[in-house]
């Protein structure tokens, strides 16, 4: 079972099929989607359920790496029985020596052969006009043994030879198979590295997601911001992460992003989020500057948050000026560590809002945007940064509960069920990331 897939299986269930997404809501509890509002996941083959423990990582990380190893001893193997051919004791190779060997005396031994033969013929024809019978007799009869013999001799000669080339066919077909078999356990050896480093990868991308983390909203987060925005235009966001945990909480790091919600309000995994993301970048009491999210800056860096305290983060959102008018979101999640080093994910919160043509061009028409629970901007603390007005107007929505109810809010449209998922799903990658970085520190 890939993780990977696993994990992109229940973005793509929570993307595709919004219905089913929603349905854990108490307004939907008793409401069965139809067939015609209910889409389909081409990613159903997969069950996230299924996703491995550690342990089962573990095990089978050692299972593969316990079929590599034998497959290394395999290829050794067959590689000595390889070698073997080329020394001069294997009995194949000693075999087809020796045949040869016999075929080369047999070859010589006709040759003497047919050359005596030649001579008795010879002699036959060189006898004088005066022979005697007795001296003909001799003649014609040393020419019947010397063919008799080269006859032999030839007969000799074709056995040894066939028995040499069928030594060295024994040889030859033996030392083949031997080389295949060395081919076949390269290939199993091969097949093997793979499955072991698949495993490792799958073990060690489960680690840096923090598998063992507990799924706990022991940080809050508010985010609110303008009802609608311009294209073209930068809009302010507020965002404040608090810490209602009972302990004081080391490592915080908050996420964020916005998107353009496709109009049919469907996003699967042929969606491309190239053209529908808004750049989105932050500042805080920290830090004045506004700082762009990238690959190697992922993430708000809150760092120590004490119980009860709050930090207060600007978000500047900028929708590229040739988008269309339509609806957009902004979402926001939290991670965090322990002193004990313990680790979370913890709350979940998104603001839709309208998204207006730029100035100068026909707008298009702004669709309607589904009902909202708002809720007020928390009231400034004593703790942490308090800077959280926003920017023409607020429009904030709250989901609050672990991972698995992300969105689960009965007034969540379905557009935003959508965000939502593809915040969780990046979200995992952004920190695992950060993980990774952190430990090659």
């Amino acid at each position: 079972m890939n993780l990977r897939r696993i994990l992109a299986t229940a973005v793509a269930a929570a993307v595709t099929t919004p219905v089913v997404f929603l349905s854990a809501a108490p307004a939907f509890a008793d409401t069965k989607p139809s067939p015609s509002t209910t889409q389909k996941s081409t990613l159903d083959d997969e069950d996230p359920e299924d996703m491995p423990s550690l342990e089962e990582l573990k095990a089978a990380v050692a299972l593969a790496q316990k079929a590599y190893d034998e497959a290394v001893v395999e290829v050794s193997e067959a590689k000595e029985a390889l070698k073997a051919f080329d020394k001069p004791e294997h009995p194949l190779r000693a075999a087809m020596t020796q045949a040869k060997t016999a075929a080369e005396a047999a070859a010589a031994a006709k040759v003497l052969a047919d050359e005596e033969l030649a001579k008795a013929e010879k002699a036959v024809t060189e006898l004088p006009a005066d022979a005697t019978e007795e001296q003909k007799t001799a003649a014609a009869a040393a020419v019947t043994a010397a063919k008799k013999i080269a006859d032999e001799a030839a007969t000799a000669k074709t056995a040894a030879d066939t028995t040499s080339a069928e030594a060295d066919k024994a040889f030859n077909d033996a030392r083949s198979a031997a080389a295949r078999v060395v081919t076949l356990a390269q290939k199993v050896q091969k097949a093997a590295a793979e499955d072991l480093a698949e495993a490792q990868e799958e073990l060690e991308f489960y680690e840096e997601i923090g598998g063992e983390c507990e799924i706990d909203p022991a940080v809050e987060v508010a985010l609110s911001g303008p009802k609608s925005v311009t294209a073209g235009q930068p809009a302010l966001f507020s965002l404040r992460v608090t810490n209602t945990s009972d302990a004081p909480l080391e490592d915080v790091n908050a996420f964020a992003g916005a998107l353009r919600i496709p109009e049919d309000d469907v996003i699967d995994e042929d969606t491309d989020f190239t053209d529908r993301m808004i750049p989105v970048e932050w500042s805080s009491a920290d830090n004045l500057e506004w700082t762009p999210f990238t690959e190697e800056f992922d993430s708000i860096e809150v760092g120590k948050l004490a119980k009860g305290a709050h930090y207060d983060v600007k978000l500047r959102l900028t929708v590229p000026a040739d988008a269309p008018a339509g609806e957009g979101a902004a979402f926001s999640h939290v991670e965090y560590e322990t002193n004990d080093d313990e680790c979370g994910m913890g709350d979940y919160a998104d603001a839709t809002f309208d998204i207006l043509a730029a100035k100068g061009d026909k707008p298009e028409p702004t669709p309607t945007p589904s009902a909202t629970t708002t809720t007020p901007t928390p009231a400034p603390s004593t703790a942490g940064n308090t800077n959280t007005t926003p920017q023409g107007g607020s429009s904030t929505t709250r989901v609050n509960g672990s991972l698995a109810a992300t969105g689960a809010d009965d007034t969540l449209p379905l557009g935003l069920a959508a965000g939502a998922a593809v915040a969780l799903g990046a979200g995992a990658v952004f920190f695992a990331r950060r993980r990774k970085a952190d430990a090659n520190a």
